[in-house]
C-alpha cells in the first residue's frame, strides 16, 4: 500500500482551565490548525472525518485535575476534549476499516480525527437509522438504559417504575424500554416544557416538588432508575419497596460541585431495612452487548414502539453552549452536535 498523505484544515475544542463549579464557556477555545498526515503502511491508524459529536454528562467528570474516583483519566489542559462521535473514514490503513465506511467511537474533539489502531471505533449501518441515533438510542446512553435496567433493574410486568431525568438521553430510553416490559412508569424533568413532550411518561414531578412521590406511588417504588442524586435519592428511599433495585446511572446534581459541598443522602438505613440492590454500573463494561442491544431496538424503533428525540446544536464552534445546557437540563433528548456532512 503506497502512503497516504492528507492534509486539512482542521477546527479543534480545547479544554483550557478545569471548571470551578459551574462551566463555562472561557474554560475551552477553538484552535484551527494544519493537520498533516502520512497513514504509513502497517500502522493500521484511520483518519476520520467528524459528522456528529455527542455531548454527555460524564465528559464533566473528567474536566478536574485528579482523577479522584473516576473511571477515565482527566483531560489534559491544552489538549483537544475526547467525546463519542459519528465519523467518515476518510484515510486507512487498517483492514477492519475502509474509505467511505461510517464509524462510531471515542475522537480527539474536532472537524478531522486520526484514531491510532482504529481503537475503540465499530462501524454503524446508515441504513438502520439516521447516523446520529449511534450517538444515543443506537449507542452508549441507549445501551446504558437498557444495561441498568434489565441486568441490574430486573423488571417484572406490574413493577412500579421511577426514572429521574427522563427527558434526557438515558431517561427517555429507561421509560419507553420500561413500559414495553409492562412497568408502571413515572419519571421527573426539570420543566413543563419537557413534560408535555414527554408522552410516554404517566406523570411529572420537578426536582423541587419531590415530596408528593406518595401521589405518583401509593403502592411504593420497586424499581428507581438513578440519574441525579442527592434530596431525589433521599426522596425515593422513603418510597422504595422491599427488595427495591435501583440502577445507579449518574447523580447529575452534583457534577458541578466538589464532593464535599453535595447534598447528602441522610436516609441510606433503609437500603438495608428494605433489602434493596443498589448498584453503579459503567456503560463502557458492558459494550460485548451492543450488537443485541442494537437488533432489539432496532426492531422497536421499525415497528413504532419506541420514540426517540434528539436536541441538535449546529457547528463544532458552539459544543461548549450545548455541553453546559445539557448540564442544566435545557435539553430535551439526546444533545448532539452537527459538525458536517459526509
Amino acid at each position: 500500500m503506497a502512503d497516504q498523505v492528507t492534509t486539512v484544515r482542521n477546527k479543534q475544542v480545547i479544554l483550557v482551565s478545569y471548571p470551578k463549579g459551574w462551566v463555562t464557556e472561557d474554560n475551552f477555545r477553538i484552535e484551527e490548525t494544519d493537520m498533516h498526515l502520512s497513514l504509513k503502511p502497517g500502522c493500521g491508524h484511520v483518519l476520520l472525518q467528524t459528522l456528529w459529536a455527542s455531548v454527555d454528562p460524564y465528559l464533566r467528570g473528567r474536566m478536574q485535575e485528579s482523577k479522584g474516583g473516576l473511571y477515565a483519566q482527566p483531560f489534559q489542559l491544552g489538549k483537544p476534549i475526547v467525546v463519542r462521535a459519528v465519523s467518515k473514514v476518510i484515510a486507512s490503513d487498517n483492514q477492519e476499516f475502509h474509505v467511505g465506511e461510517f464509524v462510531a467511537g471515542p475522537i480527539s474533539l474536532g472537524e478531522y480525527a486520526l484514531v491510532e489502531g482504529g481503537q475503540g471505533l465499530w462501524k454503524v449501518d446508515p441504513n438502520l437509522a439516521p447516523l446520529s441515533y449511534y450517538l444515543g438510542l443506537l449507542g452508549a446512553p441507549g445501551l446504558t438504559a437498557w444495561v441498568g435496567l434489565n441486568l441490574i433493574g430486573e423488571p417484572k410486568r406490574g413493577d412500579e417504575l421511577f426514572v429521574s431525568a427522563a427527558a434526557g438521553a438515558v431517561g427517555l430510553v429507561v421509560g419507553q424500554l420500561a413500559k414495553l416490559k409492562g412497568c408502571r412508569v413515572v419519571g421527573s424533568v426539570g420543566s413543563d416544557d419537557k413534560f408535555w413532550q414527554c408522552t410516554f411518561l404517566l406523570s411529572r414531578e420537578g426536582y423541587d416538588s419531590i415530596q408528593h412521590l406518595d401521589r405518583y406511588f401509593p403502592q411504593g417504588i420497586d424499581i428507581y432508575f438513578e440519574n441525579v442524586g442527592g434530596r431525589m435519592l433521599e426522596a425515593v428511599l422513603n418510597h422504595i419497596n422491599l427488595n427495591g433495585r435501583i440502577p445507579v446511572c449518574g447523580m447529575l446534581s452534583g457534577y458541578n460541585q466538589e464532593w464535599t459541598e453535595r447534598e447528602g443522602v441522610r436516609n441510606l438505613m433503609n437500603i438495608v431495612g428494605k433489602c434493596v440492590k443498589m448498584q453503579g454500573f459503567i456503560v463502557s463494561h458492558h459494550f460485548y452487548h451492543l450488537p443485541t442491544y442494537i437488533q432489539e431496538v432496532a426492531g422497536y424503533l421499525k415497528e413504532g414502539k419506541i420514540k426517540y428525540k434528539e436536541h441538535v446544536t449546529e457547528g463544532l464552534e458552539n459544543f461548549a453552549k450545548s455541553f453546559i445546557g445539557m448540564l442544566k437540563g435545557e435539553n430535551f433528548g439526546k444533545a448532539v452536535v452537527h459538525v458536517s456532512d459526509p
